[in-house]
């Protein structure tokens, strides 16, 4: 098991390791470009070729890149749609440029759940046919919020049939899944929603764990990430992070912070919670 944070691009990739290395990240996850824009530079080849230096020589690996929040790749405006599409294809070789394993998205929203779910699939279809290489798509788990869909089990487990390739799988994020309604406090709870992800999707999709606390309430369809063993989960975290079959799995963290404090905090709660047996 491995634990890590999403870290900062600012600055350049170059810095990134350096980072990770102050949380004591053995793993992590980046956005590739600027979350909340569309527009985007070419990744420089030398900051890529140190980049990709220091992810071997600091031992950090797995490598996700997550996809920027304006993708709708569910959508139902066309415009909207089809940018989401290049840009998934964009990130996809931006992931390969880095040596990125994975390239994360959120699953869609649309309120026409059905549609919504369809226009996903081919989408994903489309985006792997036109960029042919090695770099893996995890859907992540929604909180349900609005009209977003892929909060639950059987919904992501329909996308990944859909698309029906080795090059797709999914991302469980525990604050979202307790914020769509999936008990995560207590050892039953735990063993019971993994039962469901095992049911519905498949737990060798199950690539990433988004380790996260809940600011809110089970079932409250509320997408609000909290410290580790601070929030509404709480003792379930524990739970989560000891179960037999997330023991090989990435943890990424994407916890609150102002600065390096919290991030160490949360790392050290995390590694606590770790049984040796």
């Amino acid at each position: 098991m491995k634990l890590g944070f999403h870290i900062s691009i600012a600055g350049g990739f170059k810095y990134v390791c350096t980072r990770a290395k102050q949380t004591a990240s053995e793993t992590i996850q980046v956005f590739s470009r600027n979350p909340r824009s569309w527009k985007y530079k070419a990744i420089d080849d030398e900051d890529s070729a140190i980049f990709k230096k220091q992810i071997i020589d600091y031992g950090i690996g797995p490598v996700f890149v997550h996809l920027p929040y304006l993708n709708k790749l569910g959508s139902s405006n066309d415009i909207l749609y089809e940018r989401s599409i290049a840009s998934l294809m964009e990130d996809l070789k931006r992931a390969e440029k880095l040596n990125a394993e994975y390239l994360i998205t959120h699953s869609g929203s649309n309120l026409d759940i059905k549609s919504g779910i369809k226009k996903m699939i081919e989408a994903i279809i489309k985006a792997l046919s036109h960029i042919n290489n090695n770099v893996i798509i995890l859907v992540e788990n929604t909180a349900g919020s609005g009209n977003e869909f892929g909060y639950n089990f059987e919904q992501l487990g329909e996308i990944i049939k859909g698309v029906n390739s080795n090059r797709i799988g999914i991302v469980f994020d525990t604050a979202h899944a307790f914020a769509a309604g999936y008990e995560l406090r207590t050892d039953k709870g735990v063993n019971e929603t993994i039962r469901s992800l095992e049911k519905f999707i498949g737990l060798e999709h199950i690539y990433l764990i988004h380790f996260n606390d809940s600011l809110a309430k089970l079932g409250s369809k509320r997408d609000r990430h909290w410290h580790i063993g601070k929030g509404e989960i709480g003792k379930g975290m524990e739970f989560i992070i000891n179960h037999p079959a997330f023991k090989h799995h990435p943890f990424i963290m994407e916890t609150p912070r102002t600065g390096i404090k919290e991030d160490l905090l949360n790392m050290a709660t995390a590694r606590k919670m770790i049984r040796n047996s």
